[in-house]
């Protein structure tokens, strides 16, 4: 195991009327809170007048229309500029994983002099940030638990993942009731994305059982649950357990000691969806199959192996590699039954750009240095492949 430090210091609230925890959560914070959401369906589901009903005691500004793959120019400049103007308190978050992280990022901006840019691409460090609470309403990102968020900025195609430890909300309200409501294809999306921040932290160097034992066990309560959530949407348990399930997915502790992997698969799809503007985690279900084929090798080969026996319950007996082969077959089929497009043309995405996106992958995100290094010419080939 690698040396690791730990600490996760959001409080996570989970259940049926977990909301009524809303006025306590944020009063210690103070009085001026803004509030954050995305395109509407928090008014639809009612959950928009339950709030500003809950919220009677306290002023609250609202920033509403957080775009999914949230945007810099637009979303975070326009939340710092209301927490500056009006002296913000807290950011109280409700909807999926665009609008928390889009949340974060003016929550560290507020309290920034600078360009907040500066802080999202590492030129200078945060040193504090205001609180957030959030009201999780899509689960999927892992956002709630994490402190991590992705912000994109238009006008030069980057797609920025930005980590921070000042970026863990205080507290995150979970209420599986809050997302019967999500559509069919956003559950697949959320399930696909979930499962893959999971597959970053498994394919790596140093690992333990321990750590292997919890990822398999995550993801496979993630395809179960993913499957009863599709059928039935308003299955409280299935979508309980898929959003704790969410949460603990991208926290850390699923993999604690093991090796960081580079997460090459985010670092592809980044790009995809910062040029294209597609749907996260369609993006990673079209690619993850294909890298998995990529990177198969001798070197590679006992992290697929251990992968197919311990999710999808193959037989160790088979050949290292034949296992292997079978481990990619039912990884794809996986993302399949979900209903997810499997191929880039299908998101609209042609050989136009493939070049440049690759280029662009290559100068960014590091991937040189990933558990399987890829090159400009191995990420092009993964994105042909995906065509």
């Amino acid at each position: 195991m690698v040396n690791f430090t730990y600490c996760t210091p959001t409080k996570l609230i989970f259940g049926k009327e977990a909301i009524k925890n809303l006025p306590e959560a944020l009063a210690p914070f103070g009085k001026k809170v803004l509030l954050t959401y995305g395109g509407g369906s928090i008014k639809k589901i009612g959950l928009y007048d339950r709030i500003r009903k809950l919220l009677e005691g306290f002023e609250v500004f609202e920033l509403p229309g957080i775009e999914p793959n949230p945007k810099y120019t637009t979303s975070v400049l326009s939340g710092v500029k209301i927490c500056k103007e009006q002296k913000i308190n807290v950011v109280l978050a409700v909807g999926g994983g665009s609008v928390l992280d889009c949340s974060k990022a003016i929550c560290a901006g507020a309290l920034y002099e600078g360009e907040p840019w500066d802080l999202i691409t590492y030129k200078v460090k945060a040193q504090k940030a205001l609180p957030m609470v959030d009201v999780l309403t899509l689960a999927a990102t892992g956002s709630e638990y994490d402190s991590a968020c992705v912000i994109s900025r238009t006008e030069t195609n980057d797609k920025v993942g930005y980590i921070d430890e000042h970026l863990y909300p205080a507290v995150s309200i979970l209420d599986p009731q809050y997302t019967f409501s999500v559509s069919k294809k956003q559950t697949a999306a959320g399930a696909a994305d979930a499962i893959n921040h999971i597959m970053e932290q498994f394919f790596c160097g140093e690992h333990s059982d321990l750590a292997d034992g919890m990822c398999a066990s995550a993801i496979r309560s993630l395809i179960k649950t993913a499957h009863s959530a599709l059928k039935e949407p308003d299955n409280y348990d299935a979508r309980g357990e898929f959003m704790v399930d969410c949460s603990l997915a991208c926290n850390g502790i699923l993999s604690i000691g093991n090796r960081y992997s580079g997460w090459p698969c985010h670092g592809m799809e980044h790009a995809l969806s910062a040029y294209y503007d597609i749907t996260h985690g369609e993006g990673l279900a079209i690619l993850t199959p294909r890298w998995m084929k990529h990177i198969l090798n001798e070197r590679t080969v006992e992290r697929f192996v251990s992968f197919g026996t311990l999710v999808f319950g193959l037989d160790s007996s088979l050949p290292p590699m034949e296992l292997a082969e079978k481990t990619i077959e039912k990884t794809y089929a996986l993302f399949e039954s979900f209903g997810m497009p499997m191929h880039l043309r299908e998101v609209g995405i042609d050989q136009s750009r493939l070049g440049e996106m690759a280029h662009h992958i290559a100068v960014n995100e590091g991937l040189e240095h990933a558990w399987s290094p890829l090159s400009e010419a191995d990420i092009l080939k993964i994105l042909e492949e995906s065509l």
